[in-house]
């Protein structure tokens, strides 16, 4: 397993930006599929968006398409979400998630480490 920790949560108004960082705790962070899910208060925990190991392959939820993009560095060992245009319906704990040689999974299952989240509130 891999120990993620995430940063870069905080609160903004609507049509705001932010960029969340996902920092991994492994040499072989190049094997790794990344993906980025979230949770609101009562809801269930949704995909937002993946990444491939290899970092060919992108995969975005239909509501975040346009407007977020994910990234990572391999040097750094880092993963990014650069949200843009944010609305109070992207208000949720921001969580990363990790899975060997992953192509980039949508589902929170297929994960094998996740870290323990960052609180993203967008004011109306």
């Amino acid at each position: 397993q891999v120990t993620l920790v995430e940063s870069g949560g905080g609160l903004v108004q609507a049509g705001g930006s932010l960029r969340l960082s996902c920092a991994a705790s492994t040499l072989s962070f190049t094997t790794y599929g990344m993906g980025w899910f979230r949770q609101a208060p009562g809801k269930e925990r949704e995909f937002v968006a993946a990444m491939s190991w290899r970092g060919v392959h992108t995969y975005y939820a239909d509501s975040v398409k346009g407007r977020f993009t994910i990234s990572r560095d391999n040097a750094k060992k880092a993963m990014y979400l650069q949200m843009n245009s944010l609305k109070p319906e992207d208000t949720a704990v921001y969580y990363c998630a990790a899975q060997k040689y992953g192509s980039g999974t949508t589902t929170t299952d297929s994960y094998d480490s996740w870290g323990q989240g960052t609180q993203v509130t967008v004011s109306s």
